[in-house]
C-alpha cells in the first residue's frame, strides 16, 4: 500500500510535535491520535499508520536489553547503564537479563544495534573460520 507524500510529511510533523527534549511524550501521542480521529482529515488512516510506525521505531530505539551469563552486581549494572545512557541519551529503558547460554561476557541490544562480547559468539565465529 502506497502512502502519499503529504501523509508521510504530516505524520513526520506530528511525530516531531510529540517529542519533548528529544524523548517521545506518550500523552502527546494520545492527544494527537485522538485529534486525528475526531477531525478525520483527508488520508488520516495513512497518517495514523505512518505515525504508528514512527512511534514503534522510536520505542525500539529507546529500549536496551543487556544479557549476561550470570547476574550482574548492582555496581556493574549501574556502570553499564551509564555507558548506554551516555551513548544513546537519558530516555533509554534498560532491562537486565540472565542468559546462561552466553557462557561469559555481555550481549547488549539497543534498537537494531547489537554489541555482542559473549564467549558464545566468539566460539561461533571461531567455528565459522574453520
Amino acid at each position: 500500500m502506497k502512502i502519499s507524500k503529504l501523509a508521510l510529511r504530516e505524520a513526520r510533523e506530528l511525530f516531531r510535535s510529540c517529542r519533548v527534549n528529544g524523548v517521545l511524550d506518550e500523552s502527546r501521542v494520545r492527544r494527537v491520535v485522538a485529534l486525528l480521529l475526531s477531525q478525520k482529515p483527508r488520508g488520516y488512516m495513512d497518517i495514523l499508520a505512518r505515525l504508528q510506525r514512527l512511534v514503534k521505531l522510536d520505542l525500539e530505539q529507546r529500549t536496551a536489553r543487556v544479557e549476561s551469563a550470570t547476574l550482574l552486581s548492582g555496581d556493574l549494572q549501574s556502570h553499564v547503564a551509564g555507558q548506554i545512557k551516555s551513548k544513546y541519551g537519558n530516555g533509554v529503558n534498560i532491562s537486565f537479563a540472565q542468559n546462561p547460554a552466553l557462557i561469559g561476557g555481555l550481549r547488549v541490544q539497543v534498537g537494531s544495534d547489537l554489541y555482542d562480547g559473549s564467549i558464545k559468539m566468539r566460539l561461533e565465529k571461531l567455528e565459522e573460520s574453520f
